[in-house]
């Protein structure tokens, strides 16, 4: 386990940074970056309040790596699931579909973490943007590699274009998932998820 070392008062204090942002990452996904006090990101983290400064300077800061370390998991399993999946077809449906499936969860849908927070600062803070912009390209990097495969295995016109589509597959997905936090029937869920697959006939 890789360890962060922060000398307090003489005595040093040890803790996981990928744990620490990890349980901090969860608190502003659950909370958005406003409603989360330091009280909150103390709590869930389990360090002090100098440690945490130490360590991540400001609630800002830590915020920012938050949304970087969201971005690159959710990557890592996009790109895991297309790998895996049958079809690029299969892929993309199976990634409608999910926002239905959170419905049914025992844990209220949260929606995704990068789209939250662009509705939440509406553009006002560059640095935040900035990482939004980052994470909505790499995900439309993966649903655009997702389109291509399935132009190439036949089940996706050639003749549409990939990346406007790719495009299109962030937008629904983030109304999708916004629409399921806020309390949307999964099945209601569904007939849209399916309305938008029809698009790539």
């Amino acid at each position: 386990m890789v360890q962060n070392e922060i000398m307090s008062q003489g005595r040093p204090i040890e803790f996981d940074p990928n744990l620490a942002l990890t349980k901090a990452m969860e608190v502003f996904w659950c909370k958005g970056y406003e409603a989360t006090s330091l009280v909150d990101l103390l709590d869930a983290m389990g360090i002090s309040k100098s440690s945490f400064y130490q360590a991540f300077r400001s609630k800002h800061e830590i915020f920012e790596r938050c949304l970087q370390m969201f971005r690159l998991r959710q990557v890592e399993l996009m790109t895991g699931a297309l790998q895996k999946a049958p079809s690029g077809r299969a892929f993309l449906r199976s990634m409608l579909r999910s926002a239905a499936h959170e419905t049914t969860s025992a844990v209220p849908p949260k929606g995704c973490l990068i789209m939250n927070t662009a509705s939440e600062f509406s553009g006002r803070d560059p640095v935040i943007s900035k990482l939004v912009e980052d994470g909505t390209k790499c995900f439309a990097k993966v649903f655009q590699a997702a389109i291509e495969r399935a132009q190439s295995e036949g089940e996706v016109d050639q003749s549409k274009n990939s990346q406007i589509l790719a495009r299109f597959m962030v937008t629904t997905m983030s109304g999708l998932k916004t629409m399921a936090k806020a309390g949307m029937p999964g099945s209601a869920i569904e007939d849209v998820a399916d309305a938008a697959l029809a698009v790539f006939d």
